[in-house]
């Protein structure tokens, strides 16, 4: 076997899918013929359990190991995370505090994240197990929420954090604080924490500005706020943020990390966010483009003339 830059390879996959079924077969039967170790989270054995199995082909193949998320993140030199961005922002919660690079495969929509299409998955796999790729370190937002003085929860968020109504149509009245400067009291459908990362995904919804992965800045958007003058706002990525809940709120708000962790709220209680101690190390073909993702995504024009052309 040759040198390759990751040997131990654990995989992670968004569950139910066909497709994403299919690939994790093919990277499993791929990945054997190369001779490197590897593990599968334990929540897929459900889709893989005919492997070694069959009398033909991929079907002779070893049946997968299984393990946990921890005992993966302890073990493996590289994650592979199969499934849309969805699923690459859970593994990403999970997986930051070992500090191991992960690598997505895309069977999902959008792909800001999982940019590996499944059909160039030997190539492009390949020559990231061989060195050949581009690495970025994405922060995290960590978000805590307090009661009473006493942390009642805590979440981690690759995207944003986001303090929305709930269930209720009521307007949100909070107080928002930075570096413990007051910055202004809102009245809002909610407010939109987020990294830049995050920054086309919901914030860009809201109308907040699209941030260049690499930027150490966190966005403010506000949702639909009481108030012509309130506009998205910028800050250190190292800021720390705190948001106090008005007493007056009739309707409990509710806190969502990345649209997938929920906590409900209640009057007077203080979210505190602020970045994470772990970074995710996010690995790209060495072809990666963020602005030709943009304009793929996001339906930019091309440049001045091809069109024409």
């Amino acid at each position: 076997m040759t040198d390759r830059a990751f040997n131990k390879i654990a995989v992670l996959g968004r569950q139910g899918s066909d497709n994403v079924r299919a690939t994790l077969h093919r990277l499993h039967h791929w990945l054997f013929e190369q001779g490197l170790e590897c593990k599968f989270e334990a929540s897929l054995a459900p889709m893989l359990n005919d492997i070694g199995r069959d009398s033909a082909g991929p079907g002779n193949d070893p049946q997968p190991v299984f393990a946990d998320k921890v005992q993966l993140g302890r073990w493996a030199d590289l994650v592979v995370v199969v499934g849309g961005d969805g699923t690459l922002l859970a593994a990403a919660r999970d997986m930051a505090q070992y500090e191991k690079p992960v690598l997505g495969i895309n069977r999902g929509r959008l792909g800001f994240l999982t940019d590996i299409m499944p059909g160039d998955l030997e190539a492009q796999v390949g020559a990231v197990l061989a060195g050949d790729y581009l690495l970025e370190h994405r922060f995290l937002l960590q978000a805590r929420l307090e009661r009473n003085g006493e942390t009642v929860r805590s979440a981690t968020a690759l995207n944003d954090v986001v303090l929305h109504p709930g269930e209720a149509i009521r307007m949100i009245e909070f107080d928002l604080y930075v570096d413990n400067q007051f910055v202004y009291r809102q009245r809002s459908d909610g407010l939109i924490v987020s990294t830049p990362t995050g920054s086309t995904a919901y914030a860009l919804s809201a109308g907040g500005p699209i941030m260049q992965p690499g930027l150490d800045a966190i966005s403010l958007v506000p949702m639909f706020p009481h108030s012509l003058s309130s506009r998205p706002l910028l800050v250190d990525g190292n800021s720390l943020i705190r948001i106090e809940l008005g007493s007056d709120n009739q309707e409990p708000p509710h806190l969502s990390c990345d649209a997938q962790t929920h906590m409900p709220t209640c009057p007077g209680d203080r979210l505190h966010i602020c970045k994470h101690e772990h970074r995710l190390h996010l690995l790209h073909p060495r072809q990666h483009n963020y602005f030709e993702i943009c304009r793929t995504k996001l339906g930019w024009g091309s440049r001045l003339g091809q069109d024409e052309e």
